[in-house]
């Protein structure tokens, strides 16, 4: 007999045992859970523990194009250098960096060489008027006894309009700089503000090429914007446009700063790639020279879309999305955003009127819908 076959017979009896037991074993198993089937479904109970709320999306008219940095600049007018008309020494200085001004209030006195010599011209050219004058009429009275010739009345009138000409040229060159007759220059605030910069001491030269003192209108401000290429083509003069200026008291609501864009470039700047703009801004308490701020432009107002607040809005792969509550479940949904102000985020395409959206525990949510 061959002893194969009882070995085969027990090998195929281990086999049977085997299949049955881990058979019987997969039938006692729990079926997976339906959290783990659906993911992104949270109830009530869930949405309490974990902090979420929600809030319905909202139709919003007045739709902002776009949102683009922008830095806070003077206006033209906004900071005007002083300036003298002739080199000299600063012999008295009369306002301190930061002081408030008014327009043509004395901020320092420089004497000034050319002032004197110019100061000097004008006492000769005076002299010369006073003689001309004199010669003039005593030739018009000869000439009307018929003493002299009418040649020489005209060459006495002559040389009296010539001395008349200096004069008032050495007048008007010594009142351009406001000089005295003693040569002292003094030096005006040409507009209301404040002093921002004094360059020269008591005592030291004034250089006509280099601006001693610099005026300030913390008033006049302006916005220097950059539009993305895209964005640049809807853009045009006219437009209003926001700002969002932080309180000066903590806990208080910002201040919406408004103007309108006043022009805008026709080519991209090489360095930033970007077309550059500038915006009229109205004036409110915050507002700094180089500070940078993020401006809201609007169109005329005939189009809309959709706002939320601006914590609904996360970037998943550096774009973004906002989290719709559909039934149990929590849907991840990609959005365009146009802009962000007050607090509020607007969309401008992805998400319907009504929609709710989550605004708070969005990284919870965000781990429960990962993909």
């Amino acid at each position: 007999m061959d002893k194969r076959i009882p070995i085969a017979a027990a090998l195929t009896v281990s086999a049977l045992a085997g299949w049955y037991f881990f058979a019987g074993s997969d039938q006692g198993a729990p079926a997976p859970s339906a959290a783990a089937s659906a993911a992104g479904t949270v109830d009530a109970e869930q949405m309490a523990k974990l902090g979420i709320q929600l809030e319905a999306a909202q139709q919003v008219n007045n739709l902002p194009l776009g949102s683009v940095p922008g830095q806070i600049v003077f206006s033209p007018d906004g900071r005007v250098a002083v300036t003298v008309p002739y080199g000299g020494v600063l012999v008295r200085l009369l306002a301190i960096e930061g002081q408030p001004v008014r327009q043509s209030q004395p901020l320092a006195v420089v004497r000034a060489p050319d002032a004197i010599r110019y100061g000097g011209d004008l006492a000769r050219a005076r002299a010369d008027l006073a003689l001309a004058e004199a010669q003039a009429s005593r030739m018009r009275q000869l000439h009307k006894e018929g003493i002299v010739a009418r040649a020489r009345l005209d060459e006495a009138e002559a040389r009296l309009q010539q001395a008349r000409a200096t004069a008032a040229e050495s007048q008007r060159q010594l009142a351009s700089g406001g000089a005295g007759g003693d040569g002292s220059i003094t030096l005006r605030a040409p507009i209301a503000g404040r002093v921002a910069h004094i360059a020269v001491e008591t005592g030291g030269p004034v250089d006509p090429l280099v601006a001693p003192i610099v005026i300030e209108n913390p008033s006049a401000f302006q916005i220097e914007l950059q539009l993305p290429e895209a964005l640049a083509r809807r853009v045009q003069p006219g437009m209003g446009i926001e700002i969002e200026v932080p309180a000066d008291v903590a806990g208080e609501a910002p201040v919406i700063a408004r103007g309108k864009l006043l022009t805008v470039a026709p080519s991209l700047d090489p360095a930033t790639r970007s077309v550059m703009a500038r915006a009229s801004i109205e004036p409110v308490p915050g507002l700094v020279s180089g500070k940078g701020v993020t401006v809201t432009i609007r169109d005329a107002g005939t189009t809309s879309g959709i706002a939320v607040p601006t914590g609904a809005v996360t970037r998943i792969d550096g774009q973004p999305h906002v989290f719709v509550r559909e039934g149990q479940r929590f849907v991840r949904r990609k959005v365009s955003l146009a802009a962000e102000v007050g607090g509020r985020a607007v969309i401008a395409g992805g998400l319907r009127p009504g929609e709710q959206v989550a605004v708070s525990g969005i990284t919870e949510i965000k781990a429960l819908t990962a993909e």
